[in-house]
């Protein structure tokens, strides 16, 4: 069973620098966020903590309060298949409603499906702002060098769908009959195809981060294609309102 509490001792924030080099294969120095920067950051009232199965550290989550009367989740890791990544976000939601907060946003790469697939389906966060090259470059090992496309989740924590998913009940996926294929597909490689329909849908790669070692070149293409059907359609006031079939992004035209 995993057990999430803050943390507040230098040795706990050292072991969540290690936890996050293992997951992103982070050089000396490449830390996501550094001891120093959780020290400060938790003696300031931010929030910082981990997930534990009985004394191993196996997820943790770094976040601030920001503008909206939100907490921003700046990084978070989790070892992967044992609920942890939802076991942490769970303790984040109570925490921030306990401050009075309303919302917790963090940011995350919209070409990974099971990312999407989490945040919108498990959560009931929706992407609201496409993000260029938000980071730069990140050379560790899941990014590859890609250029570093973001888009800000918003998380409404006390959203009647948000709630209902808090409560177990399943998951109601939005209809997309009538809708249009904005982005497709095709071979593995991304094919746009122009729709004025007012719902669409917007594929992303099946493995994104397999597809960036054996076709660097595909995988771009991938992300250029997003950054232009998704960005275009949240920059002209969409909506994403679900991800359908672990695949497609579905968004409402303004």
């Amino acid at each position: 069973m995993v057990a999430v509490r803050e943390l507040h001792e230098l040795a706990d924030f050292g072991r969540v620098c290690a936890l996050f080099q293992s997951i992103w294969g982070h050089g000396p120095g490449e830390d996501p966020i550094s001891v120093e920067m959780m020290r400060a950051m938790s003696h300031a009232g931010n929030y910082v903590a981990g997930a534990f199965e009985g004394d191993r550290l196996v997820g943790a989550s770094v976040g601030f309060f920001a503008a909206g009367n939100a907490l921003h989740s700046h990084v978070t890791g989790a070892t992967a298949g044992r609920g942890v990544g939802l076991a942490l976000k769970r303790h984040q939601r109570d925490w921030a409603l306990e401050r009075g907060l309303e919302r917790i946003t963090w940011t995350y790469d919209p070409l990974v499906r099971r990312n999407a697939y989490f945040n919108l389906v498990k959560l009931g966060a929706r992407p609201t702002e496409y993000l260029p090259r938000f980071y730069g470059e990140m050379a560790d090992a899941i990014n590859g060098g890609d250029e570093s496309d973001r888009v800000l989740a918003v998380w409404e924590l006390s959203a009647p769908h948000v709630e209902a998913l808090v409560r177990g009940e399943p998951y109601e996926p939005p209809a997309v009959d009538g809708s249009a294929v904005a982005l497709a597909g095709e071979g593995g490689h991304p094919a746009v195809r122009p729709s004025d329909a007012a719902t669409v849908l917007v594929a992303v790669p099946e493995d994104v981060e397999r597809l960036r070692r054996a076709d660097p070149g595909a995988a771009k293409a991938w992300r250029l294609a997003v950054r232009e059907v998704l960005g275009g359609l949240l920059e002209a006031g969409g909506r994403v309102t679900g991800f359908h079939d672990r695949a497609y992004y579905v968004v409402e035209r303004a």
